[in-house]
């Protein structure tokens, strides 16, 4: 068998499972005595409960509970309010719905045809209500309030400490940045740009919808099947909600079926929990498609950037004001706002800055993660305006922003020195790829005419962003008697390759084959902690946990070999997965038998990494590592239609090191295909508060003919002295600069500068009419 290595292809080790369609995910699940769950949901996007009845719902035969506001306001063993950061949310509606799809009751019954016939029989009096249902109407003096109050938890993120609420307002946080002095900066500068960017909501469109099975024991004891992204913080916020120790409640996850950020925090968990409470038997609620998009959404966004710069294209000063659309429940909004807001100055020097970034309250559905964190709405604003700079300078958009990016040493906008920095790099590689020192600037934006009414055109975008800091990644490796070895971690597997990541990273360090390894499923009764499977930060955290864990193992391997043979210390080595002594060799197996005297017994090995909000320097630490990428885009855009073709698309990413070469370009290659589909086609469309495209046949994804003929993914390595063999974090990088680097092409190819998302072929015709008009 070969053994496990690093920068490396190996086939991943859920491959053969998946591939053959035996996987088991959770809507696969089932335990015995099992109830189907079932939610209703209000239809008005802002209303008053007057009155709920559910005694003929109760009636059906096979129902076993219905669960409504008397529930969770008379028990005392349930906390109503919870939430990850405000506990603004409740199980099901209190007092009022805020939008549509809000949960006001649940139904658990024998069959999935009672639980739906009982919910239609559960008489709802609802008081309808003045809505907001867009930042610029939330914001407005005297405008109806989503909440006249927020709780604040009892305890929260370290990051989020300091944002509040705006009392009296829709404001659920502000987010402030100020560096050197903005008014100082606009007046040095030669130039100032100011331009407002939107982007609509949009939606995961994970594979596999939200689900959960709870189970509720006499004792008390809590057990969660779910689809989760972070099951230690949904074990927290379940203890903390039904007022139990957190070694009472068990979260397993099985295999993940997509998350992007749309699974991190409770969604479905709570509301199954209490069913199975009330039933006293075990629950099942698996959403709908529809129900998903009434569940978790990407943030819309309204952002206003100006910025200062010299005549040479050296940027001096931006004041920049980000709105984004958090919906009816904070949820993790208050982050998202935050990281948009480090990030509205870009990968660039900018000495004096300005940043407002708000989430603001709405009554549509909540606004949560999705890939990138708030940095996808930022950097949409910053390299579309890079390139409306570089344009009106004549000024090459490439050799702009390798002029002002970030280099080695540079300080980040909170005064923290940037270190393992290939922004750079990564330009020069994406530019490569796509043939950029062909083109040739001019004041005529039509570059490379391919018929009389066909243009084609280039554009470019990069990024910068953080990884969740502080946070705690835990791991166990154990050894056993045969030298196999298994490892325990809450990385939750949800196709992005991670159980063959961590096992390449222990088996490399252990010189053992990747055939012998084992990786077991996350169970927080067995596992140990580990904060998120999210921002990107699993290979960085949870691989260098995994690494420690297997140098504790050849720590142990070693003083037995001292103490077993004689041998002093330094002369016991490792390598090719034996122990090297002056004369011989051992195998594992040989030293675990040597130590228990029988074919038995274990090592276990711990390590753990825990990031601080001061660095190894004593600095400020926004972030444990840096995720820096490019991307370059090819466009044909019918100059009488408006219709545009993507022909090519590179992304460069700066890896650190790529631990699973194959697995990393998979990676950029679906990020950029899911930034293909967030820049050319995806928008969430409401109608008065009314979804109107809650499923993926109205809700317009990317299809294979909308992919471009290539798509190159391009793994750059500055290795981070911190990683794991020097790896960073990739998943979300490659996604951020797609909408900016087509939006940047089509203006390339005819002309016209789109800065509300999608960019559809219809705004590029109305653009292309309006030039027409003007003098």
């Amino acid at each position: 068998m070969e053994l496990a290595d690093i920068g490396k292809t190996f086939r991943r080790l859920d491959y053969e499972t998946k591939v053959t369609g035996r996987a088991q995910y959770l809507a696969d699940m089932s335990v015995p005595g099992m109830c189907h769950g079932k939610i209703l949901r209000s239809p008005y996007p802002h209303a008053r409960i007057k009155r709920i009845d559910a005694s003929k719902a109760l009636k059906v035969p096979g129902v076993m509970a219905v669960l409504t506001r008397d529930d969770i306001l008379h028990d005392e063993g349930i906390e109503p309010y919870y939430g990850p950061v405000f506990k603004d949310q409740t199980i099901v509606a209190v007092e009022k719905v805020r939008h549509v799809g809000d949960p006001v009751a649940a139904v658990a019954a024998l069959t999935v045809d009672a639980a739906e016939e009982a919910l239609k029989l559960i008489e709802v009096d609802y008081e309808e209500l003045p809505a907001v249902l867009n930042v610029d109407d939330s914001l407005k003096p005297g405008a109806t309030l989503v909440h006249e109050s927020v709780k604040l938890p009892a305890s929260g993120f370290a990051d989020l400490a300091e944002l509040k609420p705006v009392e009296g307002t829709n404001v659920c946080t502000h987010f402030r940045l100020t560096r050197g002095d903005i008014q100082k900066g606009f007046a040095e500068a030669d130039h100032i740009f100011e331009d407002t960017f939107t982007l609509p909501a949009t939606q995961h469109s994970f594979l596999e919808t939200h689900a959960c099975i709870a189970s509720v024991d006499p004792g008390g004891r809590i057990t969660v099947w779910a689809t989760t992204q972070n099951p230690f913080v949904v074990r927290t916020q379940l203890a903390n909600i039904f007022k139990v120790p957190v070694a009472k409640v068990r979260v397993i996850v099985p295999y993940l079926g997509g998350g992007y950020g749309g699974k991190v925090y409770p969604k479905v968990e709570p509301i199954t929990v209490a069913l199975a409470q009330k039933a006293g038997r075990p629950v099942r609620v698996v959403l709908s498609r529809e129900e998903v998009f009434y569940t978790i959404t990407k943030h819309a966004a309204v952002i206003r950037m100006k910025t200062g710069v010299k005549k040479d294209g050296t940027l001096v000063a931006r004041e920049c004001e980000i709105h984004l659309d958090t919906g009816a429940y904070a949820e993790i909004g208050p982050r998202v706002a935050k990281k948009s807001g480090y990030t509205a100055a870009g990968p660039y020097r900018i000495p004096n800055l300005k940043i407002d970034s708000y989430s603001v309250y709405t009554n549509k559905p909540p606004a949560g993660a999705f890939r990138g964190f708030g940095v996808s709405q930022s950097a949409w604003a910053v390299e579309s305006q890079m390139d409306i700079i570089a344009a009106a300078l004549k000024i090459d958009p490439l050799e702009l922003r390798k002029q002002n990016g970030y280099d080695e040493g540079d300080k980040f906008v909170t005064e923290e020195t940037l270190r393992a920095v290939g922004l750079k790099e990564c330009l020069d590689e994406v530019a490569k790829s796509i043939g950029w020192e062909d083109k040739t600037f001019k004041s005529s934006k039509v570059q490379g005419s391919k018929s009389e009414n066909i243009r084609r055109g280039k554009g470019i975008a990069c990024m910068i962003k953080a990884t969740i800091t502080p946070s705690i990644s835990s791991a166990v490796v154990k050894l056993n008697e045969d030298a196999s070895l298994s490892i325990y971690t809450g990385t939750v597997e949800m196709g992005q390759g991670s159980e063959t990541v961590l096992a390449q990273i222990a088996g490399k360090e252990l010189a053992i084959p990747l055939q012998t390894i084992q990786v077991l499923g996350v169970d927080t009764d067995v596992v140990p902690y580990d904060l998120t499977t999210s921002s990107s930060r699993s290979t960085f955290h949870m691989g260098k946990a995994v690494q420690l864990a297997a140098q504790d193992i050849m720590r142990q391997l070693k003083q037995i070999v001292v103490k077993e043979y004689g041998v002093p210390e330094d002369k016991v080595t490792f390598a090719d997965g034996k122990i090297r002594l002056p004369e011989t060799q051992l195998d594992y197996a040989e030293v675990m038998f040597k130590r228990f005297g029988m074919q038995g017994g274990t090592l276990v090995g711990e390590g753990q990494v825990k990031t601080s909000v001061k660095n190894e320097f004593g600095e400020k630490s926004t972030s444990a590592f840096w995720f820096l990428a490019a991307g370059a885009a090819e466009v044909e855009v019918d100059v009488d239609t408006g219709k545009f073709k993507l022909i090519k698309y590179a992304t460069a990413v700066d890896v650190g090191k790529a631990l699973n070469p194959l697995g990393c370009r998979q990676q950029l290659a679906g990020a950029a295909i899911t930034g293909i589909g967030q820049a050319m086609f995806e928008e969430i469309a409401y109608d008065n508060g009314q979804l109107i495209n809650p499923n993926l046949v109205d809700y317009v994804l990317p299809s294979l003919g909308d992919m471009p003929p290539v798509i190159d993914p391009i793994c750059v390595e500055v290795p981070d002295r911190n990683g794991p063999f020097g790896a960073k974090g990739i998943g979300e990088s490659a996604l951020i600069p797609v909408a900016p680097a087509i939006a940047n092409a089509v203006f390339d190819a005819v002309g016209v500068r789109i800065k509300d998302l999608p960019i559809k072929a219809e705004k590029i015709f109305l653009a292309l009419e309006e030039t027409k008009t003007k003098p």
